[in-house]
């Protein structure tokens, strides 16, 4: 049986770090930068725990500006 998994993207350049979406996420996948910043000078958000996304899309939803895309892979 083939499993699914998520993946999240983020537009690191439109991210300004509001930490909803870290919040947001049930599975702990995502977190911020803490040493760089983009070229706004933000903290940008990160796949931090990528085996643990589910593809849930709660991240997603919850983002301001909308630079949040998630997939979902199915494994074979």
């Amino acid at each position: 049986m083939a499993k699914i998994r998520g993946a999240v993207t983020v537009n690191t350049e439109r991210c300004k770090g509001c930490n909803l979406c870290v919040v947001a996420c049930p599975c702990d996948v995502l977190g911020l930068m803490q040493k760089e910043v983009n070229d706004r000078g933000y903290h940008f958000a990160y796949m931090a725990n990528p085996d643990k996304c589910i593809g849930c899309q709660s991240c997603a939803l919850v983002c301001p500006d909308a630079c949040i895309e998630v997939y979902r892979v199915v494994e074979k």
